[in-house]
């Protein structure tokens, strides 16, 4: 049965179009622009009289400005609709509710209050929910914090092949790389270096709410935590050579930085990861790029022993280390620099192969070439006896605690000489870490389209990277977070489901029981090239962000690069957290300060229409007598302390932009009436308050009449009744439902006086 759509006459349509269906969603029920009912009897269901007029209220909507919030009857004097005639209560679809009290002398002052509530929502939030037994409801409050009980049922034989898969093929990358990181970055036992894949992983799929996100140590916190382990050692906490006393130190920073993301989790401050600013991270990122490749370039050139001869080199700056290669480069090892720069051109040349080749041939990325270089490195340094020609290897890995996954409490009594050396690194490890451990998760989305799908929540992912750096800092293994390109790879080798981190553990685990004794004979010049291939991922991002801001004209966001680069690198790490974060938090607090304020002017020939005379001077006209004030923000403390100043200068010249040395460009008669649309003011606190309340007092005064329009909701009136705002600016006739009602009634007070 067709079916005939008024818009577009004499069209057929079998059946509902999927625009139609879209359109559909924002239908309210039984209502339509016109005023006319929608007829449920017609033909074909009505669907069609129905689309109809869900397109004619979304086009009337466009071309009459309706007001964002939805409500047909929301009166918001500013490009909205006019306040329905007749009837003493207004009713919006949501269900909110203005009583409106008219005033016998003037009809203009209309009060309005905010007496309703949100009826669909009150009946419809929860309800199922609610309805459900209490077991029940136990079940699914258990399911949501511990995903591992939601996802584990929903599992499917058919993901196995795929997880397994993903897990070998990240394992055959990441476990090299993860020696390479504690070794060398770290200054911790490689062993410690695969703990955190054994561990975290593990806790992570059972606490995580991203079904892909893989877990394990990264360059720029290992090298965070190398600082304090430097750090533990020139304040003679422990020797440069004594393992267990270095791994001790990894633990107390893994915990300690555990500890810091799981209280935040825990407090709901999942919003963290907004703080700190793009530039802030690429500065930062590129300049632990930076560090990392010149760090590895003594060990990778055979230069090692001659460093730690020289004693400030190891705790010296970048460029201090970087000059020391460059002045003793002559005495580098031969056979240590050939396999440095023969492994890192075969990582770097397959690393861009594959990137070339993975469109049209996805199976190039289950090639594990990183883990090749490494074995056949070990093999030849075995068969041709490296290690009698000066190459340094890697040696028998054994736990520095006598005794693999040894449980030690890191904040115990002998630990804490290292807290506080270790407390502000922590944080920024645990910031950093959590900041791509979001990126990552977020990238990812919900899960595979064919695997266990989950919503991603922030504050999980802060308690389960919290759960799992604290359990892991009690086995002294490295600080592991999500990696973006490490679950990329893992997503797209066929991970269908947490299940492939858990693989990931035990992978990891075998490996340790049973190839350690195997890996004794790896050069640590192909472990340092893996890390400076590492490096160079991290710092080839950096061209396209200064092109960008290049583009943009963003000077403040280059000199922030430049200047978080620059103290990194001729200083040190710490100072370039300093600064980046220091400065990324002023501008945050620079920014939601300043108070948004607008002075608002009429529309000529649109009753009730105004908008910002300092965005569009052109299509407004300034009322006379009247200043027009829109506060479109809610009031705090952070942003109401300069709102005594931009008041006075829009007072003086009708612009928050103009210069307070110019003389004054509006007369002081222009300013007798103050209306105050706070229609955006959803909010206020008492500081707020007390200023809005001693602006409003010195107002009255100077014998200037103050009005206020548009109050959104009842809590603020009730602030402004407990302030005395409602008392200093002349009760409550002088709060009105639109700015147009306030214009009329300050008319009519002027022309009261003059009589």
């Amino acid at each position: 049965m067709s079916e005939s759509d008024p818009l577009l006459p004499n069209t057929a349509v079998p059946h509902r179009s999927l625009r139609n269906r879209m359109l559909g969603v924002f239908r309210g029920p039984d209502q339509d622009v016109a005023g006319e009912s929608i007829h449920q009897g017609q033909v074909g269901g009505g669907s069609s009289q129905e689309d109809a007029d869900a397109r004619a209220r979304l086009l009337e909507s466009y071309y009459h400005h309706d007001p964002a919030c939805g409500a047909k009857s929301c009166n918001h004097g500013t490009f909205s609709p006019r306040p329905e005639d007749g009837g003493e209560s207004i009713s919006s679809q949501q269900g909110f509710t203005y009583t409106r009290r008219i005033r016998p002398a003037r009809d203009a002052s209309n009060i309005y209050r905010y007496t309703g509530s949100h009826p669909e929502s009150v009946e419809s939030s929860g309800s199922s929910f609610l309805s459900q037994p209490r077991k029940d409801r136990k079940k699914l409050y258990l399911s949501y914090y511990i995903p591992f009980l939601n996802w584990i049922g929903q599992y499917r034989w058919s993901f196995f092949r795929g997880d397994l898969v993903a897990a070998i093929t990240i394992a055959s990358i990441y476990i090299p790389m993860a020696l390479s990181l504690a070794a060398n970055l770290a200054h911790a036992p490689p062993i410690n270096g695969l703990y955190s894949f054994v561990i975290n992983p593990l806790i992570y799929a059972i606490l995580g709410s991203s079904p892909l996100l893989v877990v394990g140590p990264e360059a720029a916190g290992s090298l965070l935590v190398g600082t304090i382990v430097k750090t533990s050692v020139k304040q003679g906490h422990a020797g440069e050579d004594d393992d267990a006393a270095n791994a001790a130190v990894v633990g107390v920073a893994t915990a300690m930085a555990g500890a810091m993301i799981l209280i935040a989790g825990i407090t709901r401050l999942g919003f963290l990861d907004n703080v700190l600013s793009r530039p802030f991270l690429r500065g930062f990122i590129t300049a632990i790029g930076f560090v990392i490749f010149v760090d590895q370039l003594i060990p990778e050139l055979g230069l090692a022993d001659l460093a730690k001869d020289s004693g400030n080199v190891a705790h010296g700056s970048t460029v201090d280390k970087l000059v020391f290669v460059v002045e003793n480069i002559r005495h580098s090892h031969g056979l240590t620099t050939a396999l440095f720069v023969g492994s890192f051109a075969i990582s770097i040349l397959f690393r861009y192969i594959k990137r070339w080749l993975e469109p049209r041939f996805p199976q190039v990325v289950y090639s594990p070439d990183r883990f090749l270089v490494v074995v056949l490195s070990a093999v030849l340094t075995y068969q041709l006896g490296w290690e009698e020609k000066g190459v340094e290897i890697l040696g028998p890995m054994r736990s520095s605690t006598n005794g693999f996954f040894r449980f030690e409490w890191p904040f115990s009594f002998s630990g804490m000489k290292h807290v506080r050396t270790a407390m502000s690194t922590s944080f920024i490890i645990a910031l950093l870490g959590f900041f791509e451990s979001s990126v990552a998760a977020k990238g990812l989305g919900e899960g595979a389209p064919d695997g266990i799908k989950n919503p991603v929540s922030a504050n999980r992912e802060m308690v389960a990277l919290g759960v799992a750096n604290v359990v892991g800092g009690c086995f002294m293994a490295l600080p592991a977070f999500g990696g973006y390109g490490r679950s990329k790879l893992n997503a797209s080798t066929g991970a269908r489901s947490p299940m492939s981190s858990i693989l990931l553990s035990i992978i990891t685990l075998v490996s340790i029981l049973v190839l350690v004794p195997y890996m004794r004979y790896l050069p640590k010049a192909v472990l340092s090239s893996m890390i400076s291939v590492v490096a160079v991922s991290l710092i080839e991002e950096c061209p396209k962000d200064i092109a960008f801001f290049l583009r943009l004209r963003g000077w403040t966001e280059l000199a922030l690069m430049l200047l978080i680069f620059t103290s990194t690198i001729f200083y040190s790490l710490e100072l370039g957290i300093a600064l980046g974060i220091g400065l990324s938090i002023l501008i945050l607090i620079r920014h939601s300060t300043q108070p948004r304020i607008q002075i608002l002017g009429k529309v000529p020939g649109e009753p009730d229409r105004f908008d910002n005379a300092e965005l569009r001077p052109e299509k407004v006209v300034l009322i006379e007598g009247a200043l027009i004030v829109k506060i479109p923000e809610p009031l705090t403390f952070a942003n109401t302390g300069d709102l005594k100043n931009r008041l006075r200068r829009l007072e003086l010249y009708g612009s928050n932009h103009t210069h307070p040395s110019l003389p004054r460009v509006r007369d002081p008669e222009h300013n007798k009436n103050m209306i105050f649309d706070v229609h955006g003011v959803t909010s206020i606190d008492g500081s707020g308050a007390q200023v809005l309340s001693e602006i409003v007092d010195d107002y009255s005064r100077q014998g200037v009449r103050v009005f206020f329009c548009r109050v959104p909701n009842d809590s603020v009136m009730r602030m402004f009744e407990r302030s005395g705002i409602v008392k200093f600016c002349g009760g409550e006739e002088h709060f009105v439902p639109s700015v147009e009602e306030a214009l009329q009634l300050a008319e009519s007070e002027t022309q009261t006086l003059e009589i």
